[in-house]
């Protein structure tokens, strides 16, 4: 930060807050110790919308106003964690209830408890927070870590809870540094242990009359291929990064749109995080995390996209003929470790569980219930999660918000190498633009696929990426990369990276077409496939941002009209030919999945007139829709529904054509129709009358569109048969537009979709929503002028009481 900005920020605060800061030239990096007397406090300015900007000398400080902010806007959500990570679910909602899927896949709260109190009872995180950096967390974020649960349990301590979610309730109680580092854990391990929860806590050793079973490798690599699918995931995103040759000014510039949960444990919260002289970032966070997880500083911003990269492996492990619990390595046997875990029940008995772990890692029996693993008295076999012993994931994100330049980026991204499952893209004031796919993923190259895959592994790794090794030869162990900081992990220039092209984007396909024009090739399978067919969303985006770059001259005003665009790349492709071919039907009438005939004319009509846009007014949008989802739902109907096949050729444009001749088309179509009337639905009605969420007791109309529609502004609504789409489950989320001028401070344009607040009563619970209904965004207050001069400013001095 120029030394200009540092003293008109540091003035800026000591006027309004009487906060002694350090001398804007002194680097505030964290102190051995402070005055007894003296406990950790923070000052937080509130611009509209509840954004908090908070300032703080040190890291204990600037986590201690971030967990205050953050438990003042989401306590409850909070809470919820804290009581997942402690594996107290059973205890305080029933063994058998769901625990929400934020922090793993578990099925019901007892699975989810036996895997968190087994990490718990293993000391798993304290080992990873004992490791000295960089294989462990920097002191930075340890001291982060400190001061977020300080500020957690003081505003905890200083106010009452309303929130009617957890009001009163005995599991909203203080919590210490080891919780905030154990939900962080449990995020980094989403990809990979906490996608195997129930098969881990259910493995059983074969029992002396159990049947032996294998896994059946067709079905199986069907299963795996659909696990990691991005179109069936709660997570997704899209990004682009423009460079200096395509934009007005020559600066970059940088659309981020993350498709995540609305609710629950993932959602992202606002901030701008300033240490005066040693840190100035603003953006989104998930809750719980005391660090700005995608966002931007006065040099450079960046995003993420949930990458294609498969964070885990099997082992398939041969058994001891006289016992199911050792394995044997090269002919020696190698016994199996026995954690034995008891969960508290609600009005109930304790449940006491076995679980079984080998030097490869946990023995699962499934990877979700269509992809079976079994235990025999031959076999069994174990995943390998790298991230199990990854903590440096708020490490990479403290390196992006003192970055200055997309140099800087993956300067960070190579010293702390912390990522689990995204990539990255990024722009900077200087012109560059970046993509990297930068993750920790095992060391799974093709060629150990073709040495050590079992018959499993060779169909599952091809088909979806999950690669099932011989964990009998040890020459069958995972590699390791000279520039990896842990064993068995690609280090970073084995990443697919492009740098500085006219635009490099991603919609949660393989890096392969991250720009059109220069694909990348010649990375693993582990990482996603070359070759094979796009999304209908990376097909659209392609298409409109190369449209951008060829065009040139670009500002934040073009991104902003791109994220609400609202095209359909499907209607592009179909929509022409579905009207026609309805209006050709026999009669004017198709007949339904029932049997029955529907009369379709007045379909044809609203289909022939549709604007292709999934807007709040758009009237044939809802009817689109309902059609498509029916039409794509059976397996396997993408590859059937086109005439032109993909081309490898040509993969941003094909396949294409749709083949109305398919029986499946007049059924989706009259199903479609059917289900719009017994909903009492006008099919010409505008999307917003029947897309929306309900907040503080009135409908805010939704925008956007579902996966299979290939809709940029992703929106995944839940649908009520009788009456719509009356709430999201995820989409569109942290949306921000950067770019830079002449002057010091960021050209952003904001938006959090579902808002700051999870609480009803807030003023924040549903204002952003209310703008994100009418395409409106938030002017980013990053400088201190811009802070200081909102009307809304409300300036707040938290500290701990003792």
């Amino acid at each position: 930060m120029p030394t200009r900005t540092r003293r008109l920020a540091a003035a800026g605060v000591a006027l309004l807050t009487a906060v002694v800061l350090l001398p804007a030239g002194v680097s505030a990096a964290p102190r051995d110790a402070r005055p007894a007397d003296v406990g950790l406090h923070a000052t937080i300015r509130y611009t509209q919308y509840g954004i908090p900007h908070i300032v703080a000398k040190d890291y204990a400080d600037l986590g201690f106003g971030t967990g205050w902010a953050q438990a003042a806007d989401q306590v409850c959500t909070l809470a919820d964690g804290y009581v997942t990570v402690r594996g107290e679910r059973s205890r305080h909602f029933g063994a058998e209830a769901a625990p929400g899927g934020a922090l793993s896949s578990a099925s019901t709260n007892l699975a989810s408890d036996l895997y968190f109190r087994g990490v718990r009872g293993a000391g798993t995180v304290e080992k990873l927070l004992a490791q000295p950096a960089p294989r462990g967390p920097s002191r930075r974020v340890k001291e982060l870590m400190r001061g977020f649960a300080a500020g957690y349990n003081a505003w905890l301590k200083q106010h009452r809870v309303t929130d009617p979610a957890c009001a009163k309730a005995d599991w909203v109680r203080p919590i210490t540094a080891l919780d905030v580092a154990r939900q962080g854990y449990a995020v980094q391990v989403l990809g990979g242990q906490g996608h195997g929860v129930d098969g881990i806590t259910a493995a059983r050793p074969p029992g002396a009359r159990s049947a032996e079973r294998a896994a059946d490798p067709r079905r199986s690599a069907k299963a795996a291929r659909e696990l990691f699918a991005a179109q069936d995931a709660d997570m997704g995103s899209n990004a682009v990064a423009f460079n200096g040759q395509v934009t007005a000014n020559g600066k970059g510039l940088l659309l981020g749109n993350p498709h995540y949960p609305w609710h629950g444990g993932r959602r992202f919260w606002q901030s701008q995080q300033t240490i005066p002289g040693e840190l100035n970032v603003s953006g989104a966070s998930l809750v719980g995390t005391g660090v700005v997880n995608i966002g931007f500083n006065g040099d450079v911003a960046w995003s993420h996209t949930v990458a294609t990269g498969v964070t885990l492996n099997l082992h398939q492990l041969t058994l001891d003929a006289a016992d199911p619990t050792t394995y044997v390595i090269d002919g020696a046997p190698h016994k199996m470790v026995k954690r034995t875990v008891t969960v508290p029940v609600k009005d109930g008995a304790p449940v006491t569980r076995t679980q079984w772990w080998t030097r490869y890692g946990p023995v699962l029996t499934d990877l979700g219930p269509q992809l079976p693993l079994p235990w025999s008295s031959t076999t069994a076999y174990a995943l390998n999660d790298p991230n199990a012993v990854n903590l440096r994931g708020s490490d990479t994100d403290l390196g992006f918000g003192r970055a200055r330049s997309t140099a800087g980026i993956l300067r960070a991204l190579r010293d702390t190498q912390g990522l689990p499952w995204v990539n990255t893209v990024a722009a900077d004031r200087r012109g560059h633009s970046l993509l990297t796919q930068s993750q920790v993923l095992p060391r799974i190259t093709d060629d150990l696929v073709r040495r050590c895959g079992t018959p499993l592994g060779k169909v599952t790794y091809p088909a979806s990426g999950v690669a099932v090794l011989d964990g009998s030869r040890g020459s069958c162990a995972l590699g390791s990369d000279k520039d990896a900081l842990q064993p068995g992990i690609f280090g970073p220039s084995r990443m697919p990276t492009l740098k500085n092209a006219p635009y490099a984007e991603n919609s949660n396909d393989s890096a392969w077409l991250t720009n059109a024009d220069r694909p990348i090739t010649g990375y693993e399978r582990v990482f996603g496939t070359i070759g094979t067919q796009r999304s209908l969303r990376t097909r659209g985006a392609i298409e409109d941002v190369a449209a951008m770059a060829e065009k040139g001259g670009l500002t934040v005003a073009d991104l902003q009209r791109r994220q609400f665009a609202n095209r359909v790349p499907a209607a592009d492709l179909a929509a022409d030919d579905t009207a026609r071919a309805c209006a050709a039907l026999p009669g004017g009438t198709a007949t339904g999945s029932d049997g029955r005939a529907v009369d379709v004319r007045q379909a044809c009509r609203v289909l022939a007139r549709w604007d292709r846009t999934m807007d709040t007014g758009s009237r044939g949008a809802l009817l689109f829709d309902r059609f498509w989802r029916k039409l794509t739902a059976p397996a396997g109907s993408q590859k059937r529904m086109w005439k032109v096949p993909f081309s490898a050729a040509d993969p941003v444009r094909t396949p294409n054509t749709l083949d109305t001749s398919a029986p499946g088309f007049p059924t989706a179509l009259a199903d479609a129709v059917s289900e719009l009337k017994a909903a009492g639905i006008a099919l010409d009605a505008p999307l917003g009358a029947h897309q929306y969420v309900v907040r503080q007791g009135r409908r805010v109309p939704v925008h956007g569109g579902t996966e299979s529609l290939g809709v940029w502004n992703k929106i995944e609504p839940v649908w009520d048969p009788k009456a719509g789409y009356t709430e999201v489950a995820h989409g569109s989320s942290h949306i921000q537009a950067v770019g830079w001028d002449d002057g010091r401070c960021p050209r952003a344009r904001t938006l959090l979709t579902y808002s700051q607040s999870a609480d009803p009563d807030s003023p924040h619970h549903s204002d952003q929503t209310r703008l994100y209904a009418k395409e409106r965004w938030v002017t980013a207050r990053f400088c201190e002028k811009d802070i200081l001069g909102d009307p809304a400013l409300k300036v707040v001095r938290v500290r701990e009481r003792r």
